[in-house]
């Protein structure tokens, strides 16, 4: 995919395309998503009958009961429609290309597949039996340097976030929870962004994505805005490696860092932004990830924000999302569910300007004073 959509281009200036083209980029997107959802959802189908299956064998888990409103399954097919919806429209508005999210040959997806369901036995027995520290039993090399609390097998994953097996799966793996809807609730995002940009020179735009992972942002970011430069920074080896590897662009470098001790300037930076990061960190570390993006960004430098939603953004999802950390490792979801971002980010000198569900995730958008 180029940089510049075949439909949106810069010279199009964001203009509606005739009626007829118009109708051929929908349909192109409806078919796009639509085999998405449809692929994710078979995944997700066979995993649940192999984990009955599996669970015959194993000890009996704990009956998970949800504190709240859990929404059926027309109504969560029913949000995801109303998100790619947002994502054509920011389509065509021309913020960002036609997506091509998750587009692997024959060969690749039929590798990747069967790497899933040979995960799923491992996946299950680690949930039944309780098993999530496995990764910090035989910790060496970089590893060893990596903080407590994030040597740990996060939703029971093999090799947690410490191996370039880890990393090539995670995204199907994300998907197929989501119904291959991850990559729109990304790009929710890059809306800001677009209109952060349109009043700046793009090549002077100084941008970091923290716990960048394989690059499912970066991507897309790169992408919408060709002119764009931007650094990725995570804590994992293997997934900045992986993240080379999918993006080879001139215009990215990674940094393996913490995102609660930045390695940037005061005041160095435009734009900031993370993904499924903050949900994943302590209290204690969120409040320091806060100050440090305060920090490093400029006066009126954006911090874009893509998370899970909290408990009251969308109350028929507040069961659903109580139950989250049970059937997945999330030590720290329960604490984010309730947290008050908007006062933490407040209080580092940061304003929330907006906010906006998308699907399962919240987009929100963060103001240094200035």
């Amino acid at each position: 995919m180029s940089a510049v959509d075949e439909d949106f281009g810069p010279s199009s200036g964001g203009r509606p395309l005739p009626p007829l083209l118009s109708l051929a980029r929908r349909t192109r997107y409806a078919l796009h998503q639509g085999s998405r959802v449809a692929l994710y959802t078979l995944h997700s189908e066979v995993m649940r009958r192999m984990n009955r299956d599996l669970q015959k064998d194993l000890p009996e888990t704990p009956k998970v009961v949800p504190e709240g409103p859990v929404p059926s399954q027309r109504r969560m097919l029913a949000d995801i429609v109303k998100l790619f919806a947002a994502d054509l429209k920011a389509v065509e508005d021309g913020l960002y290309p036609m997506p091509s999210d998750g587009t692997m040959t024959p060969g690749e997806l039929l590798a990747t597949s069967r790497a899933f369901f040979r995960d799923v036995p491992e996946v299950t027995r680690r949930r039944a039996t309780g098993a999530h520290q496995e990764v910090n039993e035989d910790v060496d090399g970089f590893a060893s340097a990596l903080p407590r609390y994030y040597r740990q097998n996060f939703h029971f994953q093999t090799d947690g976030w410490l191996s370039e097996d880890s990393a090539k799966l995670y995204d199907f793996q994300v998907d197929v929870l989501f119904s291959g809807a991850t990559a729109a609730m990304r790009r929710q995002a890059l809306v800001p962004f677009a209109r952060i940009l349109r009043r700046k020179d793009q090549r002077k735009v100084a941008y970091v994505d923290l716990a960048c992972g394989t690059g499912g942002l970066l991507r897309p970011a790169l992408a919408a805005f060709p002119r764009l430069t931007g650094t990725g920074l995570d804590l994992s080896e293997p997934y900045l490696t992986v993240a080379r590897d999918r993006l080879r662009s001139r215009r990215v470098r990674f940094v393996t860092a913490m995102a609660e001790s930045l390695p940037f300037a005061d005041n160095s930076l435009d734009v900031v932004s993370c993904v499924f990061l903050f949900h994943e960190l302590p209290p204690k570390v969120r409040r320091q990830v806060f100050a440090e993006v305060g920090r490093v960004l400029k006066p009126g430098g954006s911090f874009l924000f893509v998370d899970s939603l909290q408990t009251g953004d969308v109350p028929d999802y507040d069961g659903l999302l109580s139950v989250f950390p049970q059937l997945f490792h999330e030590p720290y979801y329960t604490s984010y569910l309730t947290e008050d971002l908007a006062g933490m980010a407040a209080d580092t000198g940061l304003e929330e300007r907006w906010k906006t569900p998308a699907f399962v995730s919240r987009v929100a958008e963060y103001v240094k004073s200035g």
